[in-house]
């Protein structure tokens, strides 16, 4: 399966010494887009400051004109006051959706944890229908227990 040949790089991109935390995110980003064919928009938010609100981090895929969402809107502030994963295989049947494009048929969201508290999260549009397994919840999972450890 593509995840689990997927890990080593992702372990490789977060063990570089010489790249700054975005650049590392972003390297993340552009490989999980790269090479899983569902992945159509990559990209971070995270907690900003002391707001309840997400700021969005590094990047791939369309511009957004999202920089900045409260807590509760959309699939991303729903994770950011739930902590809890969120797969939406239609995001036209979901009531608090925020469309980023109207290319994207489906999202995943899954939290970052660091010492307990969501700090933010990882994002995936996709813009095939339904696209998100169980086995994309427990990769994007590893890949949000990677990134914690390099952001505490």
């Amino acid at each position: 399966m593509i995840f689990n040949a997927l890990k080593p790089e992702v372990e490789a991109i977060i063990k570089q010494s010489s790249r700054t935390i975005d650049e590392k995110l972003l390297d993340i980003c552009k490989l999980l887009e790269d090479r899983v064919a569902h992945y159509n928009w990559v990209g971070f938010y995270f907690k900003n400051g002391n707001k309840n609100e997400l700021k969005l981090g590094p990047y791939v895929g369309e511009p957004t004109d999202h920089v900045i969402i409260p807590f509760g809107k959309g699939i991303c502030g729903q994770v950011a006051v739930s902590n809890q994963n969120f797969v939406v295989p239609d995001v036209s049947a979901q009531d608090n959706y925020i469309a980023c494009s109207i290319t994207v048929k489906a999202e995943i969201v899954i939290p970052i944890f660091v010492n307990g508290e969501n700090i933010g999260q990882i994002d995936i549009d996709s813009n095939t229908p339904d696209p998100f397994t169980e086995e994309d919840e427990r990769f994007l999972e590893f890949v949000c227990e990677r990134v914690a450890q390099i952001i505490n």
